[in-house]
């Protein structure tokens, strides 16, 4: 396994936080419509976006390595991170159309970006119960 593979466990918390921060400044630009609150959420997907595709890469260097276990759990960690990126970068790609006065990029934006946090969310748990075990919070 590569160093690059390595940094997997510290990078992949960034876009984590990224998206999700994204998600939750868009749902305040839907209930307070603040142009600073879409700043805040296009700032933060799109770093997300280029933090997904590093992290990305990392992960699948570090899945090839002989310490991670193979397994249906990690195959869907694999491919929903990789939705996710590919999710991220689709809303980064569609936050440059926002200056145009549409309520249809508004729109793809948003279900773009909501989707993505979704597999964000569910990618990072699957991350976590691959290295703590689907036990972890159990008494």
């Amino acid at each position: 396994m590569s160093l690059i593979g390595k940094l997997h466990p510290l990078l992949v918390h960034f876009p984590i936080a990224l998206v999700l921060a994204a998600a939750v400044a868009e749902l305040v630009v839907i209930a307070v419509p603040r142009q600073a609150w879409r700043t805040v959420a296009v700032a933060n997907i799109r770093a997300g976006a280029a933090m997904g595709v590093l992290t990305a890469v990392t992960g699948w260097l570090f899945a090839s390595s002989p310490v991670v276990d193979p397994g249906t759990s990690l195959e869907w960690h694999r491919w929903l991170g990789m939705a996710g990126a590919e999710g991220a970068i689709a809303a980064a790609v569609l936050s440059l159309r926002l200056h145009v006065s549409s309520r249809r990029w508004a729109l793809a934006y948003r279900v773009t970006l909501f989707v993505t946090a979704f597999l964000v969310a569910i990618t990072g748990h699957l991350g976590g119960t691959l290295v703590w075990g689907a036990r972890f919070f159990r008494l």
